[in-house]
């Protein structure tokens, strides 16, 4: 065989860091070392598998084309490495997902994982919908799991469970206790609401269709729990996720307010690479995101 993957290692850690610098230290190697390597793999078939672009590398033409296979065979070398253990589960899982969902899910689920699969390492990363979607593409992180829609040719798709959206108030808000909000009452509003790019934005967006560029829109925020604190407050009113405003409903201090009108629900998805290796702990972790 004419590459190792120790070389597939440092193409792949360059493909991410965009420097040989930065990928060397995530492989614990020099940077002569890795830049050695790099050399040598491209050497020995005679391409380039990375444009010089000032400081930065960025994959070639080819580059881009090799990158899921060789994500896809440094996957496979390392769950061949598990078995060889006797271990078929244990093993590091990058995961991606949306705020509610990252927030007020996944370190639940997280916690039954580990139950179940003690020494598996997990990495939770949160943030909206395309970021989320770009790490999945990039192959920075194993899977994802959004609010949004999405289409992107790299990624497989799946429908996970429904969801709703609410629209809420403070308890003393004119709107509080009113048994049906129509379109006019609701363009009079000051909103507080998700930024573009999530996934609850994107909902909201589309549930107003057709009043949208009328309302008056004076904050966006990037957590839910901020937006909840501003309702709070008396600034306006919002509009997220039933399930992180449960708690709020329950304690008095946020009611939602009937908008029958206007369709809110949506449905969340999980994403894969469509050429992504699935792992024994990856397919055990879709197993379970298809159980809860």
């Amino acid at each position: 065989m004419r590459y190792s993957l120790r070389q597939l290692e440092v193409f792949l850690g360059v493909a991410r860091h965009e420097n040989v610098s930065r990928a060397a230290q995530g492989l614990a190697m020099s940077q002569s070392a890795a830049s050695s390597a790099l050399k040598e793999l491209e050497g020995q078939f005679g391409v380039q598998l990375f444009d010089r672009v000032g400081k930065r590398l960025q994959l070639s033409e080819l580059g881009h084309e090799l990158r899921p296979q060789a994500e896809r065979l440094l996957d496979q070398a390392q769950a061949f490495e598990a078995a060889l253990a006797g271990d078929l589960t244990v093993g590091h899982l990058n995961i991606g997902a949306t705020l509610t969902i990252g927030n007020y899910v996944t370190v639940p689920m997280i916690a039954q994982f580990k139950k179940r699969f003690a020494q598996a390492q997990i990495n939770l990363q949160v943030a909206n919908t395309q970021s989320i979607a770009h790490q999945v593409a990039s192959f920075d992180l194993d899977m994802g799991m959004i609010e949004g829609e999405l289409h992107h040719s790299a990624l497989q798709i799946t429908h996970w469970r429904a969801d709703e959206l609410v629209v809420f108030a403070h308890p003393r808000h004119p709107l509080a206790g009113v048994k049906a909000v129509d379109d006019d009452a609701l363009m009079q509003q000051s909103w507080i609401l998700r930024e573009p790019g999530s996934g609850t934005r994107q909902a909201f967006d589309r549930a107003m269709q057709g009043i949208l560029s009328d309302l008056h829109i004076d904050l966006e925020l990037q957590h839910t729990e901020a937006i909840k604190r501003a309702v709070e407050a008396g600034l306006g009113v919002g509009c997220l996720s039933r399930i992180c405003l449960q708690d709020a409903f329950e304690r008095g201090t946020l009611v939602p307010v009937a908008v029958p009108g206007r369709d809110f629900k949506r449905q969340w998805y999980l994403i894969t690479h469509r050429e992504k290796f699935h792992g024994a702990a990856l397919k055990q972790w879709l197993q379970l995101c298809h159980a809860s």
